[in-house]
C-alpha cells in the first residue's frame, strides 16, 4: 500500500552471524479471570483482530443504518457484523477458548455515511478507517452502551480491549459527507515517500483529507459536526467537555488535540486498555507521545473510579502498538524513512510495533526464525519491548498461506514466534483469503465474512477439517495464555531430532516445545528437574520428569510442556 524501505530480520541475523471449538457460555465470575490476571504479559500477548462488520451479526436491525445500502461492489458494503455479535462470541467463550487475552476491533466510531470509489468499485466505510465523528459509535455497529458492555464482558474474562486510533486523516468527501475546513485538513499534495515531510504532510490517496497534525493553530469545530451534535441534543455537553480538556491540558484547539481528547474519552469512560495506532508513520511521532501521556492518566483515573471492575486491579501500564507500515523486526528501535532520516517510535509511548516481517519468517525453518527473533526481542535491542507478529491482516495483500494449504505450519509459526501474536479473524478456522469467486478486487479478498457456517459443518479447506484446525489453534492459544514464556521468554534450542526448544522467563516461567512426527519422548534436562510434574498442553496429559526427559504414552504432532 505504501512504499517503504524494508529490512528483513533474516538479513540482519545473517550479518550478525558473520560478525560473530467450544460453544459453552462463559459467566462473568472472578474465577474466570484468574489465569489471565496471573499470567498476562503484553510482550507475549495473544491479540485477536477482527473487522467488526465481517465477524458476527448479533443485531440484524442495524444492518442498513444511516441510509447505507448493500449495493456496493463485491464485499464493499456493510454486511451486518456488529458489536453485539462480538459480545455473543465473548459470552460463548470463543476468545477464551483460543487463549486470547487482548481484543482489537476495527475502529468503532462513526464513519462516513456515503460511499466512494478508490478504483475498486463503490465502497462504503465498513472497515472503520474513514472517520466522520470520533465521539459516536457507528450505528451499523451498535451503540455506546453496546461498546461499554463489550469492554465489561471482555474484562470479566481477563481480556484487554484495544481501540483502533486514527488521527492521520478523516473519511473521504462524498455527497453525504462534508469536508473538514481547509484550516484543519489538506487535500494535497499526494505523498511521494522520499522523506518524512513527503510521508507526513500529504494525502495517502486521492480524496482522503489529511489532518494537519503539524499545526498548533487553533481552528473551529467543523460546521457539519456542530450541526450534528445539536440535532442529537449533545452540543452543549460536547463543547463543555472540550473546554474542560483544553483548560486542563493547555493544548491549543488544533485538529490533532480535538481527536486526542475524543480518543481519551474512551479510556476515561469505558476503561479501554490500549490503542492500536493507524498510519503511525504518516503523523509526527510527537503526536503519539501526547496521546500516550493523556491515555496513561485517563486509565489510572478510570481504575481508581471503578474498583468493582476486575480490570481495576491490573497493574500493567496503558498499551500502545503502532502500525508503521513496513516496519520489520530488523529495524529495531529506529524506523528509517530514508537513508538519512529515522524515528524511534518506541520513545513516544509505543510498547510494540506491528511486525510486517513475520510472514517472511514463516517461510524459514523453525530454528532460523525463532533464534533470529530471540536475538532482537528478549535478548537484544528490543528487550522489554515487543512486536505484534501477524501472518495475515486486513490490508496486506501478500499474506502467508492465503489459500490455507498449510494451516498447522502457520499456527506453529504464528503462535510460537517470540513476541506477541496477532490472530486475524479466520486464521484459526482456515478462512480463505481469496474471494475471486465473488468478484472481489484488491483488499476485499482479505475481508470476507467469518466462516462460522464452515466451522459448524466441519467443512474442509485444502483437505483439512476446519474444526481440527480450530482445535489446534485453541491448544496453542491455551498454552500461550498459561505460559507467558512462550512469547516473552528467552529461546534456546535443545535438540534437532525431534526439534525441541525451551523458553525461559527469568525465574517466573519456563516451557519446552517439541515439533515433529509421533514424538513419544522429549528431553527436558536443564529446564525441568526430575520428579517435577509437567503438562502437555496439546494432549492434556500430565507426566513426571525422570532421567531428564518425559515419556508420552499419547502424543501428537507437537508437544507443549509447562508446569500447571
Amino acid at each position: 500500500m505504501f512504499r517503504t524501505r524494508y529490512t528483513s530480520i533474516f538479513g540482519l541475523a545473517l550479518l550478525m552471524a558473520c560478525q560473530s471449538t467450544s460453544t459453552t457460555e462463559s459467566t462473568d465470575t472472578p474465577s474466570e479471570t484468574d489465569a489471565a490476571q496471573d499470567t498476562f504479559m503484553r510482550e507475549g500477548a495473544t491479540v485477536y483482530f477482527a473487522l467488526t462488520d465481517r465477524f458476527n451479526n448479533g443485531d440484524p436491525t442495524n444492518d442498513e443504518s444511516l441510509g447505507r445500502q448493500m449495493n456496493g461492489a463485491p464485499l464493499r458494503s456493510y454486511l451486518g457484523g456488529d458489536l453485539r455479535g462480538v459480545i455473543q462470541k465473548l459470552e460463548e467463550g470463543y476468545f477464551s477458548d483460543l487463549g486470547v487475552n487482548a481484543l482489537w476491533l476495527t475502529p468503532p466510531y462513526e464513519n462516513i455515511h456515503g460511499y466512494t470509489n478508490e478504483g475498486t468499485g463503490k465502497t462504503y466505510g465498513f472497515h472503520g478507517y474513514w472517520p466522520r465523528d470520533w465521539t459516536a459509535i457507528d450505528a451499523n455497529l451498535g451503540t455506546m452502551d453496546d461498546y461499554r458492555e463489550l469492554v465489561q464482558k471482555a474484562h470479566a474474562r481477563g481480556i484487554r480491549v484495544i481501540l483502533d486510533v486514527i488521527i492521520n486523516h478523516t473519511g473521504p468527501v462524498t455527497e453525504a459527507d462534508s469536508q473538514w475546513p481547509d484550516s484543519g485538513v489538506r487535500t494535497g499534495p499526494a505523498c511521494t515517500w522520499e522523506d518524512p515531510k513527503r510521508v507526513i504532510e500529504c494525502t495517502l490517496v486521492e480524496n482522503l483529507p489529511d489532518i494537519r497534525t503539524e499545526s498548533e493553530e487553533e481552528v473551529a469545530l467543523p460546521a457539519f459536526l456542530v450541526e450534528k451534535w445539536k440535532a442529537e441534543g449533545r452540543y452543549e455537553q460536547e463543547v463543555a467537555e472540550l473546554d474542560e480538556f483544553f483548560a486542563a491540558t493547555g493544548y491549543p484547539r488544533a485538529p490533532k488535540y480535538y481527536i486526542i481528547k475524543w480518543m481519551i474519552d474512551y479510556v476515561k469512560e469505558l476503561g479501554i486498555d490500549g490503542f492500536r495506532i493507524d498510519t503511525a508513520k504518516h503523523t509526527e511521532a510527537s503526536v503519539w507521545g501526547s496521546l500516550y501521556r493523556e491515555a496513561v492518566k485517563a486509565l489510572e483515573a478510570w481504575r481508581k473510579a471503578n474498583p468493582e471492575s476486575p480490570a481495576a486491579t491490573w497493574d500493567e501500564e496503558f498499551y500502545m502498538v503502532g502500525e508503521v507500515y513496513g516496519y520489520s523486526l530488523g529495524h529495531g528501535l529506529n524506523y528509517p524513512y530514508n537513508d538519512t532520516a529515522s524515528v524511534n517510535f518506541y520513545q513516544e509511548g509505543f510498547q510494540a510495533m506491528i511486525n510486517f516481517d513475520a510472514k517472511w519468517a514463516a517461510k524459514q525453518p523453525y530454528e532460523t526464525a525463532f533464534s533470529a527473533y530471540n536475538q532482537m526481542l528478549p535478548q537484544g535491542e528490543l528487550t522489554g519491548l515487543s512486536t505484534l507478529n501477524y501472518l495475515a491482516s486486513h490490508d496486506d495483500g501478500g499474506p502467508f498461506d492465503k489459500l490455507r494449504e498449510q494451516p498447522y505450519l502457520a499456527a506453529n509459526m504464528l503462535m510460537l514466534l517470540p513476541g506477541a501474536a496477532q490472530i486475524y479473524y479466520g486464521d484459526e478456522s482456515s478462512r480463505v483469503l481469496d474471494a475471486s469467486d465473488l468478484g472481489a478486487d484488491g483488499d476485499a479478498h482479505l475481508r470476507t465474512p467469518m466462516n462460522w457456517e464452515m466451522i459448524a459443518n466441519n467443512d474442509s479447506v485444502a483437505g483439512e477439517p476446519v474444526q481440527e484446525v480450530l482445535a489446534y489453534y485453541q491448544k496453542l492459544g491455551q498454552f500461550r495464555a498459561a505460559h507467558p514464556a512462550v512469547g516473552a521468554g528467552v529461546h534456546q534450542k535443545m535438540t534437532d531430532a525431534p526439534y525441541t526448544f525451551s523458553r525461559t522467563l527469568a525465574d517466573k516461567d519456563q516451557v519446552v516445545v517439541a515439533i515433529g512426527e509421533e514424538i513419544d519422548e522429549v528431553s527436558v534436562a536443564g529446564v525441568f528437574a526430575d520428579g517435577v510434574q509437567v503438562r502437555d498442553y496439546f494432549t492434556g496429559q500430565a507426566v513426571t520428569v525422570a532421567d531428564g526427559k518425559v515419556v508420552l504414552p499419547n502424543y501428537g504432532p507437537v508437544v507443549l510442556l509447562g508446569e500447571d
